[in-house]
């Protein structure tokens, strides 16, 4: 599990501090199509363990927003202290819908294995998010999702794991949604080639919902998940 040039990732730490997919992993894939450079300032918006955070500082050498509501804000400031970090990474406790920043203040926002908890919405995007992004500066989200509607409700086999609010839904979907505001302009989206290898290292991992998880991908058996990219630039 070696990402980047400048990254240094134990795998030991990966596996310890994942809440989801390989976010990392999924990331690097996302960043093969972003320009970025150590003067921006960019927000990491449901960082987690602050793992995609890290990665982004240490392999672009540039300013990171990590944003979380879920880990403590301390937690993520020890981590980024362990890689050298506590002056390039600031650690940022916060909701999505009342993020304490200032319009166009960010360069880029990244948003990775999390947009879909609160993003699938017609209003989020325009309203708290593209304004706090400078013109023609990026939003970038990895979301997971389908690979196609269920053409009859969810498959029997999935039943046991569904939740009314999973919010997953398809590439199409997401990009009809997004493509609703005036405030932005795809410039990519796409299924991630890394999918299947971002969920299986997220099933090595001991978190609990890791384990949860394996019965589920092993019920869904390839068929029906995917992982999408959206690429868009603030207009």
């Amino acid at each position: 599990m070696l990402f980047g040039k400048n990254t240094n990732f134990d795998k030991d730490f990966l596996l310890q501090n994942m809440m989801g997919p390989n976010c990392v992993r999924i990331l690097e894939e996302l960043t093969e199509n972003i320009e970025i450079n150590p003067d921006m300032r960019i927000l990491d918006l449901a960082c987690g363990c602050g793992l995609t955070s890290i990665y982004l500082a240490q392999e672009y050498n540039t300013t990171v927003f990590a944003a979380d509501l879920w880990i403590c804000p301390t937690e993520n400031y020890r981590r980024f202290k362990e890689f050298g970090l506590e002056n390039k990474v600031i650690p940022i406790h916060t909701e999505a819908h009342a993020l304490p920043f200032a319009d166009e203040y960010f360069d880029a926002v990244f948003c990775i294995d999390a947009f879909h908890y609160f993003g699938a919405d017609e209003n989020y995007l325009d309203k708290h998010l593209a304004p706090l992004v400078k013109k023609g500066g990026i939003i970038a989200v990895s979301i997971p999702g389908l690979k196609k509607e269920f053409a009859n409700g969810v498959p029997e086999e999935l039943m046991p794991f569904w939740q009314d609010d999973i919010n997953f839904y398809t590439l199409d979907w997401w990009k009809a949604l997004w493509q609703q505001s005036d405030k932005i302009e795809i410039i990519h989206a796409f299924s991630h080639l890394c999918h299947s290898l971002a969920w299986e290292e997220w099933l090595e991992s001991p978190n609990p919902y890791a384990v949860r998880d394996i019965d589920m991908m092993a019920a869904e058996g390839g068929k029906y998940f995917d992982t999408i990219g959206l690429i868009a630039r603030v207009i």
